[in-house]
């Protein structure tokens, strides 16, 4: 899962983005200045940062300048309050990967984070992808593709999607997926598990997920 560090010193948009994100099944750090984003962003252990460009100590345009000097190709969103093209222009020439102008919707926000994601995995020999017919899981980016079309999933919706694909024709029992998705402590209705398969059936094709009466569920590859 892919780690997001979030350089911000706006509590209430920081707090707004690190809840967007950890909902998303993102792990997240935030850090309020900029001296503290250098010094986390040249750790290497996060894989995007989402820079605001007026952070106190350092702006975020001195932050992206060192970190590119020094080497590191970390994807980085920048955002700020200003919306001027001379604003954009320097942060791109800067070596910003994205740039995002507040106030911003979080579903854009997450859509670029994706795609930003995405063109690091395309680059890493570690990538893990999973697939199944039509069906493509990347498990860095948490990304689903069907049919060539990328497909929003819930943290949840992209474990149970992937419990699905890692036993392709196999059909699982809702104690299996409550198990693999929800965890051996879950102490709720098994019921949830038919809750998402529709989910998954509206998002993937009704007729990707078949069920065995009696037995559970089973995906089937097109």
């Amino acid at each position: 899962m892919a780690t997001i560090l979030i350089a911000e010193d706006e509590e209430r948009i920081s707090r707004f983005i690190q809840k967007g994100l950890r909902a998303a099944g993102y792990t997240t750090t935030v850090v309020e200045d900029g001296p503290t984003a250098l010094d986390w962003a040249s750790t290497g252990d996060f894989d995007l940062l989402v820079l605001d460009v007026g952070l106190p100590g350092m702006d975020g345009f001195t932050v992206l300048s060192v970190l590119r000097s020094m080497g590191f190709t970390l994807p980085v969103i920048m955002c700020t309050a200003r919306d001027s093209v001379e604003d954009t222009v320097a942060g791109l020439d800067k070596g910003a990967d994205d740039y995002l102008a507040k106030p911003f919707r979080f579903q854009e926000l997450l859509a670029r984070v994706r795609a930003r994601l995405r063109e690091r995995a395309a680059h890493d020999p570690a990538r893990e992808e999973l697939r199944c017919g039509s069906l493509s899981l990347d498990v860095n980016t948490r990304c689903a593709v069907v049919e060539g079309r990328e497909v929003e999933l819930s943290a949840r919706e992209f474990a149970m999607a992937r419990a699905f694909v890692q036993h392709p024709g196999q059909v699982l029992t809702r104690e299996q997926l409550l198990n693999k998705v929800w965890g051996h402590d879950f102490e709720g209705s098994s019921n949830v598990v038919d809750v998402y398969v529709r989910y998954l059936r509206t998002k993937l094709g009704p007729e990707r997920i078949v069920t065995v009466r009696g037995a559970g569920y089973r995906l089937a590859a097109r």
